[in-house]
Order: structure tokens, then sequence, then C-alpha cells
């Protein structure tokens, strides 16, 4: 098993996290979720931060915190579909369960 951050890792999570946060923006919000549109786009923000901060990290050559920062991304869209802040049901982009 491979464990380390190599670029192509790193590169295909960058990958998955933009697909995932541009999903997310298109998606319609959840029915059980219509009172949260601030909330909404509070997750929004807070991923598209953390995916800038990782560009950030990854042309200082800190593939590390790169990572990491991808990581905090994705955790805020699977938490923002968990809640339904985003009506997704992708499990390859999204911890949810496929309709």
């Amino acid at each position: 098993m491979e464990d380390r951050i190599t670029a192509e890792k790193l590169e295909k999570y960058f990958k998955i996290s933009k697909e995932a946060l541009e999903k997310a923006k298109k998606t319609p919000i959840a029915k059980k979720a219509a009172a949260l549109k601030a909330e909404r786009e509070d997750f929004l923000d807070m991923a598209s931060r953390y995916i800038s901060d990782a560009s950030h990290f990854e042309k200082k050559g800190d593939i590390v915190n790169a990572f990491a920062a991808l990581n905090y991304a994705h955790g805020w869209l699977d938490a923002g579909a968990r809640l339904g802040l985003w009506d997704v049901h992708d499990s390859r982009l999204f911890t949810v369960d496929e309709e």
C-alpha cells in the first residue's frame, strides 16, 4: 500500500474536490433544508477557501498541507451533502446514498 502523498495523488484529490464543489454549487438545496440557505452559502464558501488554500500550499511545494486542505474542503462538502444543503446522490463524490 502506498502511503505517500505523491503529485499524482494530490492532482487526483484536487480534481475530485473541485468536481464535487461544482456539483454542489449547481444542485438545488434539498427540500428538508430549505431554511438553511445562508448555511449552504457558508459551507460552499469554506470549501472554496480550503481548495484555494490547497493551491497556495501546492505552489509553495508544501504538498502535505495542500493535501490536508483538500481533505478539509471535502469534509465541508460531505457534511453539506449529509445535511441536505445540496441535493446530491453521487456516492463517488460525496458520502451519500445513491437513489
